[in-house]
């Protein structure tokens, strides 16, 4: 990191905490994790998806930058949704403060059984229901949606149309079609539906999509997508 982009991180820090007044958060991230359960969604890709985040939260690399920062703790929430009237919470609002506050969140996501739900696909409603739940988050620095799914919206609020606060940033994780081929390398779609979460999904300040090929993948995309949410300002990363 260059000085000067050193500064500019001290002085986006400087100014959140005059922001917060006499009392300050202390939790640093509040993240609600949206995953998609639409009809497209079989039955063996549901476990890949909610094992895979359960799996993705224990790699040591994500959990070395959960607890990087003891007593400035993240706060994860889980929902899954599809149709314009179907958003379920897996897990409840819980502040990660140590080992066994996330294997309580992992153990949750494990027993979660599959609901039936609206086949169709309504991000815009799903979107909403993300901004709704932060409101019972705790108080934190950043708030950040994450969308997952694996097709447009089909149904509901167009994502367009939802407007949310202006410091809730929300980042996407888009899965792709499974390989046609084995041995081919392409992939039903991707690219647009990629830049379909782009224009229409992700906003607020350096939001990102992230891609897994297939749900197969959905774990490794999770993992790389968690590791880039929960960077931290390092001192030690400054270079002269």
């Amino acid at each position: 990191m260059t000085r000067r982009r050193l500064g500019h991180a001290l002085a986006a820090l400087v100014g959140l905490a005059a922001m917060a007044g006499p009392v300050q958060a202390q939790c640093r991230l509040a993240l609600a994790l949206a995953l998609d359960v639409s009809g497209s969604v079989n039955w063996q890709e549901y476990r890949l998806q909610i094992d895979g985040l359960a799996n993705a939260l224990e790699h040591p690399e994500v959990q070395q930058a959960i607890f990087v920062m003891p007593g400035e703790p993240v706060a994860i929430g889980v929902y899954e949704w599809s149709g314009p009237a179907y958003q379920r919470e897996l897990v409840a609002w819980t502040e990660l403060n140590g080992p066994a506050d996330l294997a309580a969140v992992t153990g949750r996501l494990r027993g979660v059984d599959r609901y039936g739900s609206d086949p169709s696909t309504a991000i815009g409603a799903a979107m909403a229901f993300g901004g709704r739940f932060l409101r019972n988050a705790p108080e934190c620095y950043r708030q950040v949606i994450d969308i997952s799914g694996d097709g447009k919206s089909n149904t509901g609020p167009h994502p367009k149309e939802i407007e949310l606060s202006w410091d809730v940033t929300i980042n996407a994780l888009v899965v792709g079609g499974e390989l046609i081929d084995p041995g081919e390398l392409r992939h039903v779609g991707i690219g647009e539906l990629q830049a379909y979460f782009r224009a229409f999904v992700i906003r607020g300040p350096e939001a990102f999509v992230e891609t897994a090929m297939g749900f197969r993948e959905f774990e490794d995309a999770m993992i790389r997508k968690l590791k880039r949410e929960l960077q931290v300002l390092s001192l030690s990363d400054a270079k002269e």
